[in-house]
Order: C-alpha cells, then sequence, then structure tokens
C-alpha cells in the first residue's frame, strides 16, 4: 500500500464506485445527444458533438464488464483529457473531487475480473466503500476491428441482396 496525493474525480457506474485522475477531466455534461457509430466496438456508444469537435462516447459498464439493459444510456458524459484528444466517459451519476492525501492505495485485489483488472490501478478503503482507481489511458483505449453483431448484420444484409 502506499500513500499518494493526488485529487480523484469520482463517479459510479452501476454500483462500482469509480475514479480517475481529476486533471484528466475536462467537464462533465449531462444527457447528450448522441449518434451511434456502426461496426465499433461495444463499449464504443456513440459520438457526441462538444462544441464543433466529435468525440467518442464510451460506455465503462461495457468496458468494466457491468451488466446494464441494452437500452440503458448512462446521463452523464465524462469528458476527459487523452493523448489522441477528448474522450467521453458516460456514467450513470457523479461524486465530486476527492482529496487522496491522507488515503492508503492499495493494489487491485486479485478478485477482479479480468477486465477490471486491467483498467484498475489502485483501490481506496472509503467509509463503507470501495473505491476503484482507473486507469484513463487504458479506461478510454478504441481498439480497432468490428464488433460481432455488426459484422452478422452486414453478413445478413448481403445475404438478403442475392
Amino acid at each position: 500500500a502506499t500513500k499518494t496525493t493526488k485529487l480523484l474525480a469520482t463517479f459510479w457506474v452501476g454500483h462500482a464506485h469509480l475514479a480517475i485522475d481529476a486533471h484528466h477531466v475536462q467537464e462533465v455534461l449531462v444527457n447528450q445527444p448522441m449518434v451511434r457509430v456502426p461496426r465499433t466496438e461495444p463499449s464504443v456508444r456513440g459520438l457526441i458533438n462538444l462544441r464543433g469537435q466529435v468525440v467518442t462516447a464510451i460506455g465503462l459498464a461495457d468496458r468494466l464488464g457491468i451488466h446494464q439493459p441494452e437500452d440503458h444510456y448512462p446521463p452523464f458524459c465524462v469528458v476527459v483529457r487523452t493523448d489522441d484528444g477528448p474522450v467521453s466517459l458516460l456514467v450513470d451519476s457523479v461524486g465530486g473531487v476527492l482529496n487522496t492525501e491522507d488515503l492508503r492505495c492499495d493494489p487491485p485485489p486479485d478478485t477482479l475480473d479480468e477486465a477490471m483488472q486491467y483498467l484498475v490501478t489502485g483501490v481506496h478503503q472509503l467509509e463503507g466503500d470501495l473505491l476503484l482507481v482507473l486507469d484513463v489511458a487504458r479506461a478510454t483505449e478504441v481498439r480497432a476491428g468490428m464488433s460481432m453483431t455488426s459484422n452478422d448484420n452486414q453478413s445478413r444484409d448481403n445475404r438478403e441482396e442475392f
């Protein structure tokens, strides 16, 4: 366990209490219109228009393996700065900024599933709660390739043309 001085922006996805380094947060938006993008990985929920700039919206529930109904669209967009420009993380609710100067940060427990193990860099024990700290670069990366659903739909469409 280590002690570090860091400000964390906190939020929830389902029942998971999550955080990222607050210095990466550009802004938080509510209920942004989103355009779906075909043939993307499932966690890419769409694109939003941020004052003329196109921003990828990533569903953190999908990325973390947290089951939510197919038609669930989290109301909050936490826009973070990355080396490739802003990316929006879709979350269910927003907490605040937490100063972790006096908090111990433990490594992620082995009991986390594979998706969370990849994204979580540390855990803070709060009163009655665990706060999972995410790696911003890993949480916002978009992998190349198409989703299986898009491929299946495209194949079905092509068969119907014959």
